[in-house]
């Protein structure tokens, strides 16, 4: 069966795979150690792990077109809403690609993605 006789709910399934399996590949090995999947600013040129990660990079832009594709269709993508999220993170608040990679992967393997990741506030 090609791609044209899939129905769009099943391509989008197929899209979703597609980006999945390569966020858990990345976040992989980031948690290892390597940088630039969250964000592609430029590292300092004495880090050893500061070499340009392109796969990262068309990370970033698949996830956003996926959320467009999603977005026509009247659905939402909670995988790559969560991955955008924590690439726009920056600050002094901001744990450190690999602990943020460990700690999503941690995250997508409990089936948490989608889920509040601080829970509420009560207000009392």
């Amino acid at each position: 069966m090609d791609s044209f006789d899939q129905s769009p709910s099943d391509q989008l399934e197929m899209l979703s795979k597609v980006f999945s399996d390569q966020l858990v590949a990345c976040l992989e090995e980031c948690a290892h150690g390597r940088r630039g999947l969250f964000s592609d600013i430029a590292l300092t040129e004495e880090d050893e792990n500061s070499r340009e990660w392109p796969e990262a990079a068309r990370l970033r832009e698949l996830a956003q077109a996926l959320q467009s594709v999603f977005a026509q269709h009247e659905q939402r993508h909670a995988l790559s809403e969560e991955f955008l999220d924590l690439c726009s993170m920056h600050g002094e608040s901001h744990p450190g690609e690999p602990r943020l990679a460990r700690m999503f992967l941690s995250r997508i393997e409990r089936g948490e993605v989608g889920t509040p990741t601080e829970e509420a506030r009560k207000p009392w």
